[in-house]
């Protein structure tokens, strides 16, 4: 009977929702999308024209800006059916090229060792061969000279043979050209990127869907894992029992074949950013065949490790034909405002305007307030920190916890690196915290990104106005902000002040000190970097305090602005009657059921 009373009176509000306001926002009407398009066995309708459905049945604006991305994406979508055929076929050339020329390796170093075996004069005469132009060489800085040489010559003599042999790599059919989006806050990237991503299910495998801290933690995972296995070389103890092992020769030239494959590896583990690119959209499926789609949602070069990361792992990715649809607030060029790592960066640059569409989002409006405007009440935020907000959130949380049941236990959940968080009050998927707890101690993305999968409503009480002199707290709290929007939990807090005045200041000072932003220091308090990675068992690497402190005050704002918009989507009804099928606690649930 609750159940039935609940469902109906969202329902009156979201019929009392569209009558006052036709009003879209950037990711607000992903919700209306997926609401009112529900799965089905068809394929799902392109993003044009869930664009302009949701025109018809008033629940967007038309704005010219968006539905020119809105074609742009559909011409995209359109191309992805045959180019998924056509990259299946090119995976199956693929994988026969690398077992072809993986079993002609093995060969040639079988050959090579039968050869060291019988100990026979072609063999010394090649070694001094090989001596003699080694000598030659390197004969003017004889003391650069390395132990490796000799086995680096092997290895690029074998490969050029292995080229000759089996001919050279596959060539990947080309990919349709992606999109890079880019704009204010609140001008509709994030919900036609979504659009898209929605409409590409059953068309594309290997599909994947990252916010940019999401996909750091991720590179920094797989990285953190290819450096490990390198360490306790554990891919090579299992690829020299399979074949090595067995082979009819002496224990010397045994050494020799099992250092020639060690070395190998190592070779390939100097490579590690194309390593984890190839693990990044499909490291979870056991058939590698098919097309690969990456919607990347608001890029950013906070430092020089996501520069480095990005520009390793994106121009990768695109090199072997994965399709990129990415949203920023900044045009590529303009992403590297401090000009770190320059010569990396414009390679980067180079490959977006060369694999993707570079379009603006011309819209001055963040549709986000205007919706909150033109809605109903907001009652989920609760301010300023009285008695009477108090009470309201208490009697909230009671509300809520009732309604879900179950006993309000404290829980600990998994958090990546192997790490793991106290929840000190939870209860079936709903989950309470202070703002010191989330903001003031040393956690960062991971932690907020176990908090947002794992609950679909989250209380936080005690919301400070923010200052320069809790500027860190300021930014762990805009990171947990993305991940419970990005997650799309249900929110509710009380704080100290309104929405609009949360990230102004205080009597101590403001916010936006842009000479302490560019100019801070580690001992000072280091910046949003430091604070989403390098805490609990994974570090940053000590970076010097002039890297330290790059970020620019513009960026800062930016991403101020970002939090209030979302802040201000997340208490309206359209939102909030998106969690329930949107959160993954009830995509699981229902998957389960």
């Amino acid at each position: 009977m609750k159940m039935k009373k609940i469902t109906s009176i969202a329902s009156l509000l979201h019929l009392r929702f569209t009558r006052q306001t036709g009003i879209h926002s950037d990711k607000f009407c992903v919700n209306a999308v997926r609401f009112y398009f529900p799965p089905s066995s068809t394929k799902p309708p392109g993003p044009l024209m869930q664009y302009r459905k949701l025109i018809e049945q008033g629940k967007l604006q038309h704005d010219p800006n968006q539905e020119k991305v809105a074609l742009a994406l559909e011409n995209v979508l359109g191309r992805l059916e045959q180019y998924e055929k056509d990259m299946e076929e090119y995976h199956v050339n693929l994988a026969n090229w690398e077992k072809n020329r993986e079993n002609e390796r093995r060969s040639l170093l079988i050959r090579e060792a039968e050869s060291k075996q019988q100990g026979d004069l072609w063999t010394s005469v090649n070694k001094h061969r090989n001596t003699l132009i080694e000598r030659w060489m390197f004969r003017k800085n004889p003391e650069n000279v390395e132990p490796g040489v000799g086995r680096w010559v092997s290895y690029l003599n074998r490969e050029r043979k292995l080229d000759s042999l089996v001919g050279r790599c596959p060539t990947a059919p080309p990919a349709p050209k992606g999109l890079y989006l880019y704009g204010n806050v609140g001008s509709g990237k994030t919900m036609l990127m979504d659009m898209f991503y929605g409409a590409t299910e059953g068309i594309v495998k290997h599909r994947q869907r990252f916010h940019f801290h999401e996909a750091m933690l991720k590179i920094n995972e797989h990285m953190h894992r290819l450096w490990k296995n390198q360490v306790e070389e554990k891919s090579l103890r299992s690829s020299i029992s399979g074949w090595i092992t067995n082979l009819p020769f002496d224990s010397k030239v045994m050494e020799w074949v099992a250092a020639e494959e060690k070395y190998k590896q190592e070779v390939q583990m100097k490579n590690i950013l194309p390593a984890v690119a190839d693990k990044f959209l499909v490291d979870q499926h056991a058939d590698q065949r098919g097309a690969s789609i990456l919607c990347f949602d608001e890029i950013q070069t906070v430092d020089v490790f996501a520069i480095v990361a990005l520009s390793g792992i994106v121009s990768r990715l695109l090199s072997t034909g994965t399709v990129l649809v990415a949203t920023s607030n900044r045009a590529p060029w303009d992403l590297n405002q401090d000009g770190m790592q320059r010569e990396i960066f414009q390679k980067l640059v180079a490959k977006l305007e060369k694999h993707c569409e570079i379009i603006p989002i011309g819209s001055e409006v963040d549709y986000r307030r205007l919706i909150a405007q033109r809605s109903i009440d907001q009652v989920h935020y609760f301010w300023p920190l009285d008695d009477n907000a108090v009470r309201q959130l208490e009697a909230m949380w009671c509300q809520v916890t009732n309604h879900f049941g179950g006993k309000i236990i404290s829980s600990t959940i998994p958090v990546m690196f192997g790490r793991t968080l106290e929840v000190p009050q939870s209860c079936n998927g709903v989950a309470r915290f202070t703002f010191e707890y989330l903001c003031g101690r040393p956690v960062g993305a991971a932690d907020y990104i176990a908090v947002a999968h794992n609950y679909h409503t989250v209380f936080i009480t005690n919301i400070p106005v923010m200052s320069m002199r809790i500027r860190d707290k300021a930014r762990r709290f805009i990171t947990l902000i993305d991940e419970l929007y990005n997650h799309h939990c249900c929110l509710f807090c009380s704080a100290a002040s309104s929405i609009d005045d949360l990230f102004q200041g205080t009597e101590e000072g403001t916010l936006f000190d842009l000479e302490s932003f560019q100019f801070e220091t580690e001992i000072e308090g280091g910046k949003l970097r430091r604070d989403v990675l390098a805490e609990g068992t994974v570090s940053s690497g000590g970076a010097p305090a002039g890297i330290v402190s790059m970020l620019s005050g513009q960026e800062e704002l930016f991403a101020f602005r970002r939090a209030v918009s979302r802040l201000i989507e997340m208490q309206t009804p359209l939102y909030l009657e998106g969690v329930h099928s949107l959160h993954p606690y009830f995509r699981n649930s229902t998957k389960n059921m």
